[in-house]
């Protein structure tokens, strides 16, 4: 009895609490927008799902033998396709196979002889056969989902393009984004607020003076899925973004780094987001470095360059 009457408690306290304005209302996107993440969320289920047939096909190629994973770095070209569709054809010679080869694979016809020399049979062929049609019928799939979310955003154009502006994010990625997030951003009054509600802030977590590292948090996983191919594009690139994530991935790891990524991207989304007539302006690799205190900086060198020479450095005229 007791544990019900508690209950009965708290939902009269929560119910106060609402009655009050003292809870701010869960985001609630309008029917269009809801309408959007249905159709981009399924686009990602069925494009990860296509994933994992393409890696289950590569395990069927191994069981046979066939590493032509180790000499392509995609098995699903035009040159890779006809290797696979004349091994279900019944072709087992490697050096018929490896002469398939188009533009810059013709480099490494000696080496695909040997990844196509193997144990493929009819066994394989059927299995292949069958993963092949599924990963076609994906694709095809995939693509009527894409011309359908074109039609959808035709209203959000303009958020589109300022979205693309921002180096590493695709036009994928920003519709995803817009799908999760919307376009209406005064239902966030910050950035900081929509950052925390996607779980991309850092939380400090104090005991005894001390502070501990903690995670962020489960938040969304659509939207997160998105932040996290932007970061991993962005991270090859010579912009801000890229110089951010190398910089927090030497000292912190990737899986931080990506986060802090995907922090900076959703504050850039939401400034875009909040002004139609804003664009984007990459701050460039070396602006960590232009804010760097120049004489903490200098501390810092002398006192690397004083453990490697086991000596104390001087600057000026007696500088070693």
């Amino acid at each position: 009895m007791t544990i019900h009457r508690g209950i009965k408690l708290d939902a009269v306290c929560l119910a106060e609490v609402v009655e009050r304005g003292m809870c701010r209302p869960s985001f609630v996107p309008p029917k269009p927008i809801r309408q959007l993440r249905d159709l981009t969320r399924y686009r990602r289920t069925l494009v990860r799902e296509r994933s994992s047939e393409k890696q289950r096909l590569e395990k069927i190629l191994e069981d046979a033998q066939i590493k032509l994973t180790s000499v392509i770095s995609n098995l699903f070209t035009i040159s890779g396709r006809q290797m696979l569709q004349a091994m279900i054809d019944g072709e087992r010679s490697p050096k018929v196979l490896a002469d398939m080869a188009r533009g810059k694979m013709r480099a490494k016809l000696d080496a695909l002889q040997e990844a196509l020399t193997g144990h493929f049979d009819d066994h394989h062929a059927f299995l292949c056969t069958m993963m092949l049609a599924h990963i076609d019928d994906l694709t095809a799939r995939i693509g009527e989902l894409s011309e359908k979310i074109e039609q959808v955003m035709e209203p959000f154009t303009v958020q589109i393009d300022q979205l693309i502006e921002v180096i590493g994010v695709g036009r994928s990625s920003a519709q995803e984004i817009i799908a999760e997030i919307g376009v209406d951003m005064s239902r966030f009054p910050s950035s900081d607020h929509l950052v925390a509600w996607a779980r991309y802030s850092p939380q400090a977590r104090q005991s005894a003076g001390k502070t501990h590292s903690s995670t962020t948090g489960k938040g969304n996983p659509w939207l997160s899925g998105a932040l996290g191919e932007i970061g991993i594009a962005t991270s090859r690139t010579d912009t801000f973004l890229g110089a951010r994530y190398r910089r927090i991935a030497k000292r912190r790891g990737k899986r931080r780094a990506l986060v802090a990524v995907g922090n900076s991207v959703l504050t850039i989304a939401w400034h875009l987001l909040s002004d139609p007539d804003a664009r984007f302006h990459d701050l460039a690799p070396g602006f960590y470095e232009s804010r760097i205190n120049k004489e903490r900086q200098t501390r810092n060198l002398m006192r690397q360059l004083e453990q490697l020479t086991g000596r104390p450095v001087v600057l000026g005229d007696a500088a070693v």
